[in-house]
C-alpha cells in the first residue's frame, strides 16, 4: 500500500534561472541523469523560457524510448522574500491539484538563479547589491525550506555556488559574499540531509561562457573572458550529484585554485584581486 502511494506521487523536477546558460544546460541534460514526470523551468524572460521547453518537448517526442519529463515553462520572479512567496503560492496550488492522485515529491532542485555585479562596493549601485543578494541567498534558501519537505530518499539538490566561493574577492565583494554563503549552507545541507538519504551538491565553477559577464558589467564586457563550456561544467556536476558528491568543480585549474585558497589569507586574497583583478562596469566607466 505504502509502495503503491509513492510510486502514483508525481515526481517533480525544479531548476531556476532555467531560461540560458547553465540553467539552460541543466534542463537539456537532466534526462541523463535523472528521472522526473515533470520539470518545471522557472526563470523571468518567457520567451527563452518557452523555446528551451520546447527543445525538450522536442526531444521527447524524437526519443520516445527515453524518460524524458514534460516540460512546463513558469515565467516567475523569484527574488527575495516576494518571490519565495510567489514560489510557494504555485507549489501549494500543484499540491493541492494532486492531491487526489496521490501528491507531489520534489526528485531533483537545482538553484541555479543568480547574477553578479563588478566593481569595488563603494561604485556599485546598492540596490543592485541588495538585489543579488536577495536572489542568490534568500531565494535558494527559501526554496531549499520550501522543497525539502517534498523530498524522498535519493532526491537531489544542487545549489550553484562558484570559485568565488573559497575566497573574498575585492571588485566582487558582495558577489564572493553570497557564494561563500551558498557554499557553506549547502555542506551544512548535505551533513543534515544525509540520515534521509537525500543528496546535495554545490557546483563551483570558475569562467563559464555564458550571459554572467554582459549583466555583471552593465554590457561593458559582452563575453566571460576564457570561459569554458556551460555544456561541459553543467553535464560534470550532473555526473557527481548523481554519485552523491558534494561538490563540483570541473576544470583541473579551478580545483587547483580552490585548493590554494585554503593556504592564501583572506584578507590577502582580497587585497591581491582588488589591485589586480579589475572588472569593467557600464556604471562606473570602466571598459
Amino acid at each position: 500500500m505504502i509502495y503503491d502511494i509513492l510510486h502514483d506521487m508525481k515526481k517533480i523536477a525544479v531548476i531556476t534561472g532555467a531560461s540560458s546558460g547553465m540553467g539552460k544546460d541543466f534542463a537539456l541534460q537532466f534526462s541523463d541523469f535523472f528521472e522526473a514526470d515533470e520539470l518545471w523551468l522557472i526563470a523571468r524572460r518567457k520567451e527563452n523560457l518557452i523555446k528551451v521547453a520546447n527543445e525538450i518537448e522536442k526531444k521527447k517526442a524524437d526519443f520516445p524510448e527515453k524518460n524524458i519529463p514534460h516540460a512546463r515553462a513558469i515565467e516567475a520572479d523569484i527574488s527575495g522574500r516576494a518571490g519565495l512567496a510567489r514560489f510557494n503560492a504555485f507549489l501549494n496550488s500543484e499540491k493541492l491539484l494532486e492531491e487526489k492522485n496521490g501528491g507531489i515529491t520534489v526528485s531533483v532542485l537545482i538553484n541555479n538563479a543568480g547574477f553578479g555585479t563588478y566593481g569595488t562596493f563603494e561604485e556599485t549601485d546598492i540596490s543592485k547589491e541588495l538585489d543579488m543578494i536577495d536572489l542568490n541567498c534568500i531565494s535558494l534558501t527559501g526554496i531549499c525550506g520550501s522543497c525539502i519537505p517534498l523530498m524522498k530518499k535519493n532526491s537531489v539538490i544542487i545549489n550553484t555556488a562558484s570559485l568565488a566561493s573559497f575566497l573574498p574577492l575585492g571588485n566582487f565583494a558582495v558577489y564572493a559574499a553570497t557564494k561563500s554563503y551558498v557554499l557553506s549552507f549547502t555542506m551544512a545541507l548535505a551533513a543534515e540531509l544525509s540520515d534521509k538519504g537525500i543528496k546535495v551538491c554545490a557546483l563551483c565553477p570558475g569562467p563559464v561562457s555564458t550571459e554572467f559577464a554582459k549583466v555583471a558589467s552593465n554590457g561593458a564586457r559582452t563575453e566571460v573572458r576564457h570561459g569554458l563550456p556551460s555544456e561541459k561544467v553543467v553535464r560534470h556536476c550532473l555526473k557527481k550529484a548523481s554519485r552523491n558528491k558534494h561538490v563540483a568543480i570541473y576544470a583541473f585549474k579551478w580545483k587547483f585554485k580552490a585548493a590554494a585558497s585554503r593556504f592564501i589569507g583572506r584578507y590577502l586574497g582580497a587585497l591581491f584581486t582588488y589591485k589586480y583583478c579589475k572588472r569593467p562596469n557600464g556604471s562606473n566607466g570602466l571598459s
